[in-house]
């Protein structure tokens, strides 16, 4: 099975149209033409597309490698594409791989340089993370790095091994990593949903947007439930326990799909954004999605579901919050102020542009935003209060129905996904 294995991944990698030194280099640019064609060519580009262009261009490249769940490949096929880049003279180093006691994985790794791991003392117990210092310091061409996820020990750089991510991006290094589906942010209530299980770890969605290739590491369900029994994803004592939970036949047939549809949406935004940065024409009429949001406790899942389907739209967002007099400054709880920043901090990170609307009623400010703005789609939270009290004090959302009559709605379902 291993070399059945081996021999697929080799062959996918050679199948490949773009070679690994373009990867590591980025597109090469055509010929410019002369000052005075520039000049008179009407379909030149706009300085923001060039600007776009060039950023693009120069800065280092990052591949992402997605998978539906633990045993899929992903580690596996990072290291076969480190040892493809090396075999074509990039310096490549590993910054960080984990094994997980899996003996294909660890004999492929033996060949590669390794940057020694960073010993960090937590209460009492000694962990390994990543030595981003020592990286920086070394100036390799090629990083892997692996558990895109994992939160860091206390006293590193940053929290998130994503954000040591971004750091040696900045400073020129390209990098391989490996993230599973459930880690992303968006789709966390979604996995809660299906698994019951809340993931803790997750990576913002605007990581993928930084992404220069998103690659989707595919078994099917059948095959890695084989892999499970044989011991290559877990030790044999956990087994049985993972078959009859979290690699229910179910559940992982639903996270392979979200997987799937993740990458297809990641191509599908980046074939938008280079139609923006070259010139070309945009879809006919652009997709504009509000996402109403609030103090409420609901509002994440609001704004996770919001921006997959701006995602999936290639459109811009809004996060649309209406302050009321209630709410202004000075009478605001502070309970309520500070779980309307934690949700705001939350939708920045998904890729919103903030809104705030003074308005005597949130209809009143979420309707003349939605017009001002020629907004297409709107997600609403579900409302928590009981028939009586909308008999008594009117509906938003039915009030906007009857006002926004070109506005696509789209109401989240709130529950027990935390439960």
């Amino acid at each position: 099975m291993a070399k059945e294995f081996i021999k697929a991944a080799e062959s996918r990698h050679k199948r490949g149209a773009k070679s690994r030194k373009e990867f590591i280099k980025g597109r090469s640019s055509p010929p410019r033409p002369r000052y005075d064609a520039l000049v008179s060519d009407p379909t030149r580009l706009t300085g923001e597309q060039a600007l776009a262009k060039l950023q693009t261009a120069a800065r280092a490249r990052l591949r992402i490698y997605i998978g539906a769940a633990p045993g899929v490949g992903k580690t596996y096929s990072m290291i076969e594409d480190a040892h493809g880049f090396r075999r074509e003279g990039i310096d490549v180093v590993v910054g960080f791989v984990e094994t997980h006691g899996r003996a294909d994985t660890e004999a492929r790794l033996r060949d590669l340089p390794v940057i020694p791991r960073r010993r960090v003392e937590y209460r009492g117990v000694i962990l390994e993370e990543m030595d981003v210092e020592a990286i920086l310091a070394r100036q390799p061409q090629l990083c892997v790095v692996d558990e895109l996820a994992h939160t860091n020990a206390p006293g590193g750089r940053h929290d998130k091994r994503y954000q040591d991510v971004l750091d040696l991006l900045d400073a020129g290094i390209a990098v391989l990593t490996a993230v599973n589906i459930q880690h992303l942010e968006t789709l966390n209530d979604a996995v809660s949903r299906v698994t019951g299980v809340r993931v803790r770890e997750t990576v913002p969605d605007t990581f993928l947007d930084r992404a220069d290739e998103v690659v989707n590491v595919d078994v099917t369900v059948q095959e890695l439930q084989t892999r499970l029994r044989q011991g290559k994803v877990y030790k044999p004592d956990k087994v049985e326990q993972a078959l009859t939970n979290f690699f229910k036949e179910t559940n992982l047939s639903t996270l392979r799909e979200l997987a799937l549809r993740a990458v297809a949406d990641e191509i599908g935004e980046k074939a938008a954004s280079h139609r923006q940065r070259e010139g070309l024409e945009p879809a006919l009429i652009p997709e504009r999605v509000m996402v109403c949001t609030s103090s409420s406790a609901d509002a994440p899942r609001v704004l996770r579901a919001g921006a997959r389907i701006a995602g999936r739209l290639g459109a811009h967002w809004y996060a649309v919050y209406v302050e009321t007099p209630s709410e202004a400054p000075g009478h605001i709880r502070r309970a309520d102020q500070e779980a309307l920043q934690r949700n705001i901090a939350l939708a920045k990170d998904l890729g919103a542009t903030i809104v705030r609307v003074r308005a005597n009623k949130p209809a009143d400010g979420l309707i003349a935003f939605a017009k001002r703005e020629g907004i297409t789609h709107v997600i609403f939270g579900q409302s928590a209060r009981t028939r009586w009290e909308i008999l008594l004090k009117g509906s938003t959302l039915n009030r906007f129905l009857e006002e926004v009559r070109d506005a696509a709605v789209q109401v989240v379902p709130l529950g027990d996904a935390d439960a």
